[in-house]
């Protein structure tokens, strides 16, 4: 029988998201590895008029109440039509999930996600993710709880894993966090061997952003990414507005020495997106990005260089040219970037790389990658007798 001692309500209301954005703070009030996460990178993903999932997809946030009427958690739900039907069944999502040590707490807010895409005729969920890119809040943590999370990157409690486990998620897939020791450079004689060949071709060139070549390097990316990642399931095709929506948001942040393309007789082949990791700053910041907080920011991050660590944010390499040494080339350009000891960086952290991609989890390790983290995105049927089936592999 359904629990009745909590309760969901829509959040609706300024105050109501208010509580929906301060009731991680009160959870993990004694965590020292938890950062709040800006306000505003999380109701962005809220925003119509900034996240056009909503023009063929909706969404919706809970809180949840004991019989006290003190908070107990919260959840959302959500959907994408064009992503939903890539999937065998039509499936939606939930997320940023929060919420005391209760298994009744835990299943009245999974019932109230499970319903409204039942009602709007999804046949399944994915969770916990985000109504957007899967590099921003997606994923249960499950090892690496001694770690700090990276920016926009979820830390949660051990038992969120049991919490999902006993409503009858499953493990889709596994997402790996490497750790790579910038100082130490390339290990792999195999990584240079394949670089050194493939740059024997006068064809191949790689070179870092530069603000100048803004538009093409928008229209680089667009093509690229439409190659390599818009071809599996969950993850759509980008317009060359969304493009330039992302390097934008980048602007504040970014060192144009982390990002790298490549081009084969001038075709754009291969990016790789590295960005300092503002974790290390905003952690004091409670969540706020106000005027004098953009100062401390910009402060810290360009002058006193308190950023020392990267978060790889994605790599990618259009299919007919991988495996050609496409991929090792890249790397050892980005060592003779960044792997040496001019430069403020000690830690590289290879983010959200799945094991449905065992080419990339090979490729990391290959030059020193060491898994730090392991997020699982759950999946969840609402016909039980159905097959369940893992996320299908790349090839």
């Amino acid at each position: 029988m359904k629990p009745d001692h909590f309760h969901t309500v829509v959040v609706e209301r300024k105050d109501q998201i208010k509580t929906f954005l301060d009731f991680p703070s009160w959870l993990y009030r004694d965590q020292a590895n938890w950062i709040r996460p800006l306000d505003a990178e999380i109701e962005k993903v809220f925003d119509c008029s900034q996240n056009n999932l909503f023009r063929h997809g909706d969404a919706i946030r809970w809180l949840l109440y004991d019989s006290s009427g003190e908070p107990a958690g919260r959840i959302a739900a959500f959907y994408d039509n064009k992503n939903a039907m890539k999937n065998e069944q039509p499936t939606g999502g939930i997320g940023f999930f929060e919420c005391i040590k209760n298994e009744d707490a835990a299943q009245t807010l999974f019932d109230s996600g499970k319903q409204w895409l039942e009602e709007r005729g999804l046949e399944a969920m994915d969770g916990p993710v985000n109504f957007g890119d899967r590099d921003n809040f997606w994923g249960c943590l499950k090892e690496g709880f001694q770690y700090e999370p990276v920016f926009n990157m979820p830390y949660n409690y051990p038992y969120y894993n049991h919490l999902f486990e006993s409503y009858g998620f499953r493990n889709y897939f596994n997402q790996y966090t490497y750790h790579v020791a910038v100082q130490s450079g390339v290990q792999s004689p195999v990584i240079r061997e394949k670089a050194k060949r493939l740059l024997k071709d006068p064809g191949y060139r790689f070179e870092t952003f530069n603000w100048k070549k803004y538009d093409r390097y928008a229209d680089d990316f667009m093509t690229i990414y439409n190659k390599a990642w818009a071809r599996f399931p969950g993850i759509s095709r980008i317009r060359k507005s969304h493009a330039k929506a992302l390097l934008n948001s980048l602007k504040p942040i970014l060192d144009p020495r982390t990002i790298l393309f490549g081009y084969y007789n001038d075709e754009p082949i291969a990016f790789y997106i590295m960005v300092p990791d503002i974790n290390q700053i905003i952690r004091k910041f409670n969540g706020k990005m106000n005027g004098v907080n953009k100062l401390r920011l910009i402060f810290q991050l360009k002058l006193m260089k308190k950023c020392t660590r990267l978060i790889g944010l994605i790599f990618g390499v259009i299919p007919k040219f991988q495996g050609k040494g496409v991929e090792s080339a890249i790397v050892v350009r980005f060592e003779n970037e960044i792997f040496n000891k001019r430069v403020k960086y000690t830690d590289l952290e290879m983010n959200w790389i799945g094991d449905f991609n065992p080419e990339m989890m090979k490729l990391v390790e290959q030059i020193g990658g060491k898994t730090h983290k392991i997020h699982i995105t759950y999946r969840y049927l609402f016909n039980r007798s159905k097959e369940f089936k893992r996320a299908r592999k790349m090839s």
